[in-house]
């Protein structure tokens, strides 16, 4: 799918939602507007392997209030049972039984935050942060690590090595494993399937996707501070036979279990150092397919707002316009091809009785 047409899906489904949220807006009262100020997470499941370095804020937008309570809050009456201070249902009863969700599980590690999508068996997002200082160290051996299935996530929801075992697909990772070479532990966590994706082996895990993670950490010459957030999408593509869009995607496993994602994201924040400082950012999105690596980079540039239709996530709401720089204008956006063949083939183990054979990554 071009950058085009992707923009042309997030352009349209922007429009419509745009103007249904500022319908549905401007008819709720101002009472139930500075509802929105509390907070109550329910939504999301926090779990911590590593040691955080500050708590991870969850923004809750939904207000469970029942109707009762806001007929008392509000004072508004529109029935006869409302007149005497009852409406004659209670919807939120439900949720003294249990919140339905969507939920999602958040994990907390040393060289990362992901988020982790329960229905797909995939992350939502995965947040890393590289500086010249985490790269330059060496302490971490990626042939001390092994993927691992994630127990922070309940045994229905989890991704199984299983699943991956000649699947023909490679476990992905979202944060590279090369990204945490300053720590053992840090590179072992990225071995989590909570940070794992079913991505195409040769001409794109191998290859193309590599290129492109070996770009961020480059960019590191230039700027002091590189955070990335790195996820799966799911995107639609129209059928010839009676031109309509449809959103297709493989689901692997025995029964069927993990998602194959159609695209990958990565959204980049630059920073220049400074506090207050300018931050360049780039969005880009990837076919889960194989790449020729000349094709340039800035193919796949797009603007966040279409990663954000097109994932459902928001991106740099707290950083003022101000302060932002395009990636690409700032810097030169093009990838050094290198041969990860021959390295791969150092990492590859023995096969083993074990569940899964699908290919590692860097």
């Amino acid at each position: 799918m071009s950058k085009t047409t992707l923009a042309v899906i997030a352009a349209a489904s922007a429009g419509a939602g745009a103007a249904i949220t500022a319908t549905m807006y401007s008819l709720r009262s101002s009472s139930e507007r500075k509802l929105d100020t509390q907070t109550i997470s329910t939504t999301t499941t926090t779990v911590s392997t590593g040691t955080p370095s500050a708590p991870i804020p969850i923004p809750a937008k939904q207000i469970f209030t029942s109707p009762n309570q806001q007929a008392a809050q509000t004072g508004l009456s529109t029935s006869a049972p409302a007149a005497l201070g009852l409406l004659p249902v209670d919807p939120s009863g439900l949720f003294e039984y249990g919140f339905p969700g969507p939920v999602a599980d958040i994990a907390t590690r040393q060289a990362l935050i992901s988020s982790f999508d329960r229905r797909l068996r995939n992350p939502h997002w995965v947040v890393e942060h590289i500086t010249p200082a985490s790269l330059a160290k060496r302490d971490g051996d990626r042939k001390h690590s092994v993927f691992v299935e994630d127990e922070g996530v309940p045994d229905k929801y989890r991704a199984r090595l299983k699943d991956y075992f000649r699947s023909g697909y490679d476990r992905g990772h979202q944060v590279p494993a090369a990204d945490a070479k300053w720590s053992q532990q840090a590179m072992d966590e990225t071995f989590f399937l909570t940070n794992m994706c079913p991505q195409v082996g040769e001409g794109f895990n191998r290859d193309y996707w590599a290129h492109f993670e070996d770009f961020c950490r480059g960019l590191t010459v230039r700027y002091p501070s590189v955070r990335i957030v790195t996820g799966p999408l799911y995107l639609p593509k129209r059928d010839p036979a009676d031109n309509k869009w449809y959103v297709r995607y493989e689901v692997i496993g025995n029964p069927p279990n993990v998602a194959v994602p159609t695209h990958f994201y990565k959204v980049i924040f630059a920073e220049d150092g400074a506090v207050g400082g300018n931050v360049a950012i780039g969005a880009f999105v990837l076919p889960n397919a194989p790449i020729p690596n000349e094709k340039p980079l800035t193919d796949f540039e797009v603007p966040v707002e279409a990663v954000e239709r097109a994932s459902g996530l928001e991106f740099a709401t707290k950083l003022p316009p101000q302060r932002r720089k395009r990636l690409c204008t700032d810097t030169t956006c093009a990838l050094v091809i290198k041969d990860y063949a021959n390295r791969q083939k150092a990492f590859t183990k023995p096969p083993s009785p074990g569940p899964s054979n699908a290919v590692a990554k860097r």
